[in-house]
């Protein structure tokens, strides 16, 4: 168990570690390093690298993230295998119902629960 919590720490970290690099020591703004990180799920699930990932290092290669992106991934391959071309479309939408329904409720009651106000500089 603690050996797991240990893998799960290393990756985690790691990849964490390299978006604040990434924001830190280039122009890349956070929101580019969001879509670079679920295009980067997509391309693990695709070419047959997430799942082993996965099974070695749990939580850690599932950040919300990356694991958002290979769920979309895995969603599309499955869909294309059902469906046809037209799975290309519906795949990545299905798969991903729930954690987009997820952040825009969560959205909305943060929303409704806090008062936002403009940043200062």
């Amino acid at each position: 168990m603690e050996h797991n919590l240990i893998l799960v720490f290393i990756l985690g970290g790691a990849l964490c570690f390299l978006a604040q690099l990434l924001i830190d020591l280039t122009r890349l703004t956070p929101a580019r390093i969001l879509v670079i990180y679920v295009c980067l799920g997509v391309f693990l699930y695709a070419v047959g690298i997430y799942e082993p990932l996965f099974d070695i290092f749990g939580c850690g290669a599932s950040l919300p993230l990356i694991g958002f992106g290979a769920n979309i991934g895995r969603g599309v391959f499955e869909a294309v295998n059902e469906k046809g071309i037209i799975g290309i479309l519906e795949g990545g939408l299905s798969a991903s119902a729930l954690g987009i329904t997820a952040a825009l409720v969560l959205g909305f009651l943060a929303s409704v629960i806090f008062r936002s106000k403009t940043k200062r500089m």
